[in-house]
């Protein structure tokens, strides 16, 4: 009974591994590739450069505070130096938020530039994994032990995106 058990299971799931087909994709490689983002970098730049004038413009108003507390800072009693310094404190510190902010805004924003071209990977993806009857596709980066070219979609979503590989990467 054991053996007959053990022998079922062992046709079932040889069955199962049959029906499953696994692939790769390498989704950095096709987006370096699509014309589209070019024009999702300058979109990232301009704002970026518009994140930069804001910080540089409160830098500004903050070394112009600073230049101003020392060149009066004799003539100030002790409460209006501890008041200035308190203000000059607040403002490094506003500084410190802005730039930190700053970062995690350009983060949102370029993901959020990035997004029309994750889609139409995905879909074009979705497209080629049907057509080959691909029940898994992983991504191709450093996670994956073993990898049989003859399954990474990734040059199938290329053509399928109309994309033309480079001669020497094909």
């Amino acid at each position: 009974m054991k053996h007959l058990l053990l022998s079922l299971l062992l046709v079932f799931s040889s069955v199962s591994a049959q029906e499953s087909k696994v692939g790769t994709i390498d989704i950095d490689y096709i987006l370096s590739l699509m014309p589209e983002l070019s024009g999702v970098q300058e979109q990232v730049q301009a704002y970026q450069s518009e994140l930069s004038d804001g910080y540089t413009e409160k830098l500004n108003l903050y070394e112009k505070a600073l230049q101003d507390y020392r060149a009066n800072e004799s003539l100030m009693t002790l409460m209006q130096k501890k008041s200035k310094e308190d203000s000059l404190l607040v403002m490094q510190n506003e500084l410190g938020q802005y730039q930190q902010n700053g970062n995690q805004l350009l983060a949102l924003r370029q993901e959020e530039f990035m997004q029309p071209l994750y889609t139409k990977v995905g879909q074009s993806l979705e497209r080629v994994a049907e057509a080959g009857g691909y029940t898994q596709v992983l991504l191709r980066d450093n996670n994956v032990v073993y990898i049989d070219n003859r399954f990474d979609l990734t040059l199938a979503v290329l053509k399928d995106l109309g994309i033309e590989v480079p001669k020497e990467e094909e």
